[in-house]
């Protein structure tokens, strides 16, 4: 089980949300659920395919044009090939044969001026793509089904098959509507785009279209709403549409948990053996939660910080960077992570040779975390005794003793004078002053 590749992948949305035939009634909520369909499809994350591998045909009235559109992105895919419509399903001749309706389609002669899903069905088997999966959100036989139908109900099924691939439909069926009253989208297509954007509460970590289809089946019985069909040909059913977001319940908790004990691991001495435990947990936190989450961003943080640890300053600047800027757009300046990546950054600048660019960069984030936290924070504290010891290493022992012999009554009066900053801070400055002592004396 696996996501498609989003570059060998294509997707097409086809949409009916008006219709010229007065006995055809139009279907507002198509247009609103093909448009939040494609948003959702071509999510930079979570989708499927980039925009210009998503092809939407909403109201497009000219059959020769949905060809010809069908038919190339039918050709281009590779992996996986999706196809979804939604509007009035229409059954007409003697086989009572399925039409998918466009704006001119007509209720008595849907076989002129529809999509004939034979015809679509034959497309799609011609496709390279490896997967395929066709969803028809539809009236199953729509106002033309006619009683002797009903029994013929499992043959139209058969109808749909397509080798190698899954076929999904909504099912509705004569007088049933397509969007219930004070709904945006679709019964079906609806609840299927919450299931993708909410997840399954103790699902699996990738969502497939069995999987979906099971729960959009419990979910439109308990509702009573027309059940979903299905119909699968090989490994079809385990293609993957989505990460399930739900996921994140159960595994993010547990990826912070092994997330402190990497950072504990590297605080202890073993910063090489913490940047691979945090890469792996990165590359999960990526997976599931998406790049752009609190806990991923704070690993991403302390990952780059354990490679200057580890003996790679330089690397860990170049990421933490990277970082700080995401976080600026994400979290903002002022925010304490933010913050926080900007005293890593300084940190590992210094270690990497750019001391004095590390010291100016620290001037500002003692005055900034003074401003946002307070001047005696705890935080505002460490970055005054880094920005010290960055000073001590240039030889600028005057400041240096001035901003010590501050930091260590400052610690004393807010953290005790038995703490270990203070006690840290105290053998700092005992250091310098002696440094200066044996200075004197060699004068």
């Amino acid at each position: 089980m696996r996501l498609p590749d989003r570059n060998r992948s294509r997707v097409v949305l086809i949409g009916a949300s008006q219709y010229s035939d007065p006995k055809l009634p139009d279907l507002p909520a198509v247009h609103r659920t093909v448009a939040d369909l494609a948003e959702l499809f071509t999510d930079e994350y979570y989708g499927l395919v980039p925009e210009e591998h998503c092809t939407v045909l909403l109201d497009e009235g000219d059959l020769r044009t949905v060809g010809q559109r069908l038919r190339a992105a039918v050709e281009e895919a590779e992996d996986l090939l999706l196809v979804y419509y939604a509007g009035h399903g229409l059954v007409s001749g003697r086989r009572h044969d399925l039409y998918l309706a466009l704006p001119d389609s007509e209720w008595t002669g849907p076989e002129f001026n529809s999509l004939e899903y034979d015809k679509l069905r034959n497309a799609v088997l011609d496709s390279p793509a490896a997967n395929k999966l066709v969803i028809l959100d539809c009236c199953f036989s729509g106002r033309a089904v006619t009683d002797s139908l009903a029994g013929a109900e499992a043959a139209q099924l058969g109808q749909l098959d397509v080798a190698g691939t899954y076929v999904l439909t909504s099912a509705q069926r004569d007088q049933v509507a397509l969007a219930l009253p004070g709904e945006d989208h679709t019964a079906f297509s609806g609840r299927f785009m919450r299931l993708l954007r909410e997840g399954v509460v103790g699902g699996p970590e990738l969502l497939t279209v069995e999987d979906l289809y099971k729960r959009l089946r419990t979910l439109m019985e308990a509702e009573g709403l027309s059940v979903p069909l299905n119909r699968g040909a090989g490994t079809a059913s385990q293609i993957a549409l989505g990460v399930n977001r739900s996921y994140a319940q159960t595994v993010g908790p547990e990826l912070r948990k092994r997330h402190v004990a990497a950072v504990r691991q590297g605080e202890d001495g073993d910063w090489e053996g913490a940047a691979g435990a945090l890469q792996k947990i990165l590359d999960e936190q990526t997976r599931v939660l998406g790049p752009d989450d609190a806990d991923t961003l704070r690993t991403r943080q302390s990952y780059a910080h354990s490679l200057g640890g580890a003996g790679n300053p330089m690397e860990a600047a170049g990421l933490l960077r990277q970082l700080l800027a995401d976080q600026v757009r994400l979290l903002g300046p002022d925010h304490e992570d933010t913050l926080r990546t900007r005293q890593f950054l300084a940190v590992n600048l210094g270690e990497a040779g750019y001391r004095e660019e590390a010291i100016g960069m620290l001037r500002v984030l003692v005055a900034d975390r003074g401003r946002v936290l307070g001047a005696e924070d705890p935080h505002t504290l460490r970055t005054r005794h880094i920005l010290a010891r960055n000073l001590m290493v240039v030889s600028a022992n005057d400041e240096a003793v001035a901003l010590l012999r501050q930091l260590v009554a400052d610690r004393e009066r807010v953290l005790g004078a038995e703490h270990p900053h203070t006690e840290r801070a105290r053998r700092d400055l005992a250091e310098l002053e002696g440094r200066a002592a044996a200075d004197v004396r060699l004068v």
